[in-house]
């Protein structure tokens, strides 16, 4: 991912706890992190690079399955981007009808145009219809969060 230097250096031990290809691999998960990672992203989130961008913070969350507090944080950014990360917190939920809802609100976004082969509506009926973690939706929400979150570290800080 291609993040500024002081977001790369604050996320890094996040991303050492939980790499990528480790990280989102349930579509629908049945539980959060562990205590001890929740623990991290506690830490990291108050960093003030990370801290200044709530859609990093609803990210952070997200990454790790703690949807609840990622719902929080999105609930609270009345943009496109929040209604983004809003969106695939609902879809990974397995709220389905709300997460298609999310996403009519974001219309297009930036991000979006960057992931291959990327339709929010498709991805949110393959997820409904797949029951279980298929490999190739498990990549393609990977590569959804990694791209909207370097997206997001881009932008400027309001």
């Amino acid at each position: 991912m291609d993040l500024p230097a002081q977001i790369a250096d604050a996320v890094e031990p996040v991303f050492v706890s939980c790499p990528a290809d480790q990280a989102l691999a349930r579509l629908v998960p049945d539980q959060g992190a562990s205590p001890e990672v929740s623990a991290l992203v506690e830490t990291t989130i108050q960093a003030p690079a990370i801290a200044a961008r709530p859609t990093l913070v609803s990210a952070l969350w997200l990454y790790v399955d703690e949807l609840d507090r990622s719902h929080v944080v999105s609930q609270g950014i009345d943009d496109t981007t929040g209604s983004f990360w809003h969106g695939i917190m609902h879809r990974r939920e397995g709220d389905f009808s709300n997460s298609h809802y999310w996403f009519r609100k974001v219309g297009t976004h930036p991000a979006m145009a960057q992931i291959s082969g990327y339709d929010p509506h498709q991805l949110i009926d393959d997820v409904e219809a797949a029951g279980a973690d298929v490999e190739a939706l498990v990549d393609l929400q990977r590569r959804e969060w990694q791209t909207l979150f370097s997206w997001c570290s881009q932008q400027d800080v309001g």
